[in-house]
């Protein structure tokens, strides 16, 4: 498998999947819930499924800090887990309002970007352990060195 170069965000195969879920949800999922559902299952996938890209960017511009980048990667699975319940509860109670395939494809998509993330924070975990690198005083020559701690 080849390996692609990341060099933003936007390079992150979860981004783009969850930034296109979000534009189907909200096209296609939150529109044809009742209103009565204005203040909970509509509020709650319309704030879902923004935040879950908005985390993955705004994480990967901290992701100089291990722990700060984390913090992102750890809500945006809680973002896909709360994106799950909510279709699920979309496509139970409200089969004849919305396309209850499409909401199993979005489950699908979630469930898939949760597991992502997931091994994306391990594998960061992993790099920023085992790479993490101190800077040292300047040697004779006026050269910073930079050791590797393992």
């Amino acid at each position: 498998m080849e390996k692609k170069r990341i060099t933003s965000f936007k390079d992150l195969d979860v981004y783009q999947n969850t930034y296109k879920a979000s534009i189907i949800v909200m096209t296609k999922i939150v529109p044809h819930l009742p209103d009565s559902e204005k203040y909970d299952l509509k509020d709650q996938l319309s704030h879902s499924c923004k935040a879950i890209p908005r985390l993955i960017a705004e994480g990967y511009a901290k992701r100089h800090q291990m722990k700060g980048f984390q913090k992102y990667l750890d809500d945006a699975m809680g973002e896909c887990n709360e994106m799950i319940v909510s279709l699920s509860q979309s496509h139970d109670i409200y089969s004849k309002c919305v396309n209850t395939q499409l909401c199993n494809q979005l489950i699908d998509i979630y469930d898939k970007s949760g597991r992502q993330l997931y091994n994306l924070s391990q594998a960061w975990t992993k790099f920023k352990t085992k790479g993490r690198r101190t800077t040292q005083p300047l040697n004779e020559t006026g050269i910073v060195t930079l050791t590797v701690t393992q």
